[in-house]
């Protein structure tokens, strides 16, 4: 198994491979004591969480046509920042998968701004031109 940095930290491959086993597994994600691990494919990314700045949960509405008539499927993504931008967009099985991994990484990376951005104020002072 192959291990990728989302950042330019690297790590000891033996290391990565001892966290990711030993780490909690919800979905393609597997939680380490201090990498955030998933998968894609074959490969297996990793960030450590000192590097993560901002994460969220990102649910797409896609419209479905069923048997008996039209409706929206929810698809549930965990979305994790850097301070160049988004990193990763992880597919997860499910709400209950997204409220769970939410729980967890409030404990393991508390330093990281959950949910949406605060807005900072506009400077609304208007100009004189009398």
């Amino acid at each position: 198994m192959k291990f990728y940095p989302l950042t330019s930290s690297a790590a000891d491959a033996q290391r990565l491979q001892d966290e990711y086993r030993q780490g909690r597994q919800i979905g393609k994600i597997s939680l380490g004591s201090e990498q955030f691990f998933f998968r894609s494919g074959r490969k297996v990314y990793y960030i450590p969480y000192n590097d993560i700045c901002r994460y969220f949960r990102r649910v797409l509405l896609v419209p479905a046509k069923l048997c008996c008539g039209r409706g929206d499927l929810e698809v549930e993504h965990f979305v994790i920042c850097t301070q160049e931008g988004e990193a990763a967009q992880i597919q997860l099985p499910g709400s209950r998968a997204g409220k769970a991994l939410m729980e967890c990484m409030a404990s393991l990376a508390p330093h990281a701004q959950t949910g949406k951005p605060k807005e900072e104020p506009q400077d609304t002072a208007a100009s004189d031109d009398e």
